[in-house]
């Protein structure tokens, strides 16, 4: 998030794009009620589907599924036409307007309108209200990520804020908002194929030899591969063995049978987690791994904000702590990793990740701080950008619209897209065996709206078969106003209805990021 989650709450417009809130992100969602309820903030939610946040919003817009950077521009274009942007703003703090605004001038309303099925006046409307705000903040989530055009969706709510002058002030920002909890950790410190800690480039002669020097190690100038790149080159046998450390892709990737094909094409797996998940069932070797409550460290939440996790009960049996395991393992194959505690890696990480460099164990003792913290003496970052972008100048970005890898035909005719249940966490590894959870939503159900329904033949708890170019699986539908006419929507839950059996592994080409949000499919009464 370029801003913090305590701004939301005054922000004085707020479009929620691809962001179930009130399920995915509760207590964010709580912020949202807040400033609506409370302080008169004005709602814009953007979504194909009927979620909670509906019944706060001021205006809805349905576009169709994989539509994002049509209704975007449509935004856009009706903001520059009506002269509603930030003129100041867009002289002095960015370059690269004209462009843009040459690439959104054939996204009218009514042009928009034709691709993603909003009414043209909805489109003024909600373009005005968001324009006309002194702060308005952007919040998305996978619904904006997860497409063969996600990096394009996410340049598209940075030209949008950058337009109206929502960066680099309070309240406004474009705030994505994680699905793990500690995503945002994970990825400062480097767990991405690109990128050392701090996104130092791996391909930067300089950054790595930094790195090279402080691990006594040399480090390939090459990125590696992303995670369904991994699967591909497995499945190919160019990959012989694999590491996977608290993740659960036999439920969490696309295209499942592809990815069990893989799995089982290595010469070795390794899974290291808390539980026996459906991917540890197929290691060869699982190394039990101690949970967050088990162990010390730190997560990085969705805001930046670095804070302290500290042990509160022992581990069971053998399990460890990852850190120790990792060190251990290491050490054996002949690199010795001679930490002694948590706080010893974080001393490192102060040493080598500017970002990082003042966010040190007992400043946050007793609250968490916020990067970029760059000295002991900084006070953490609320919001960033505030005088100037990191790079200077803000960059637009001029884009076309791309319709998805996949939309529906007369094989074919459903969108089908993909999500969380407020009750369930991604794989569910941890909340099926919590007794609570598991009451309030037992089972994988197939949203359908009731006139798809009617025209199906189906009611209300019967079981359907769903059918797309990659499988089939069979699971309970549930008829309900939220999807729209022509769109089902299921949770990942649930690995006897694994949805990713059907997802479309299309990557979008910049992030890399798989399509699961949509794809087509067929709907049969089972």
């Amino acid at each position: 998030m370029t801003n913090s989650i305590e701004e939301i709450e005054f922000s004085d417009a707020i479009l929620a794009i691809g962001t179930n809130t009130t399920e995915n992100h509760p207590v964010i969602g709580s912020c949202v009620k807040r400033a609506i309820r409370q302080h008169g903030a004005k709602l814009i939610v953007i979504d194909p589907r009927k979620i909670g946040l509906v019944d706060y919003a001021d205006i809805w817009l349905r576009p169709k599924p994989g539509t994002n950077v049509a209704i975007l521009s449509g935004l856009m274009n009706v903001i520059i036409e009506e002269g509603l942007y930030a003129k100041e703003y867009v002289a002095e703090r960015t370059e690269g307007f004209e462009a843009m605004k040459e690439a959104l001038a054939k996204y009218t309303p009514e042009f928009v309108s034709e691709i993603t099925g909003v009414a043209a006046e909805d489109i003024r409307t909600a373009a005005r209200l968001y324009a006309e705000a002194k702060s308005a903040s952007i919040l998305y989530a996978m619904g904006v990520t997860q497409h063969s055009h996600g990096t394009d969706n996410v340049k598209s709510c940075a030209n949008l804020a950058m337009l109206c002058g929502n960066v680099g002030i309070e309240g406004g920002g474009v705030n994505p908002l994680r699905g793990q909890n500690n995503v945002q950790g994970a990825c400062d410190m480097g767990a991405l194929p690109n990128v050392l800690p701090a996104y130092q480039q791996v391909a930067n002669d300089e950054a790595r030899a930094k790195f090279e020097r402080a691990w006594s190690a040399s480090l390939p100038a090459k990125p590696g591969l992303t995670i369904i790149e991994i699967m591909d080159a497995a499945h190919r046998g160019d990959i012989k063995g694999l590491y996977i450390m608290g993740e659960n892709p036999m439920i969490s990737d696309p295209d499942l049978t592809h990815v069990e094909a893989a799995l089982k094409n290595l010469d070795l797996l390794i899974v290291q987690d808390i539980f026996l998940t459906e991917t540890g069932g197929l290691a060869d070797v699982v190394l039990p791994s101690a949970c967050f409550a088990e162990k010390d460290g730190t997560f990085t939440n969705t805001e930046r904000r670095v804070q302290r996790v500290r042990k509160a009960v022992d581990a069971p049996g053998g399990a460890k702590a990852d850190w120790q395991i990792i060190s251990e393992l290491s050490t054996k194959m002949g690199y010795a990793m001679s930490y002694a505690s948590a706080e010893a890696i974080m001393d490192e990480i102060n040493a080598v990740t500017p970002s990082y460099a003042g966010i040190t164990y007992g400043r946050i003792e007793k609250e968490g701080l916020q990067w970029p913290c760059p000295n002991a003496e900084h006070p953490g970052t609320k919001y960033l950008h505030r005088d100037k972008f990191s790079r200077g100048l803000g960059l637009f970005t001029a884009i076309e619209y791309r319709p998805p890898e996949e939309v529906p035909d007369e094989e074919y005719p459903f969108f089908l897209t993909t999500g969380r249940v407020l009750y369930h966490f991604h794989t569910a590894t941890m909340t099926r065996r919590s007794e609570g959870l598991v009451e309030r939503c037992p089972e994988s159900l197939a949203e359908v709206n009731p006139k798809d329904a009617e025209k199906l033949g189906i009611k209300d708890g019967d079981f359907v078969t769903v059918t797309s170019r990659r499988g089939s699986l069979k699971v309970k539908a549930s008829v309900i106003e939220t999807p729209p006419e022509g769109t089902i929507f299921m949770n990942f839950h649930f690995g006897e209805a694994a949805v990713n059996l059907l997802t479309n592994p299309a990557l979008d080409p910049v992030g890399k990021i798989p399509e699961y949000k949509v794809c087509a499919v067929k709907v049969e009464a089972a």
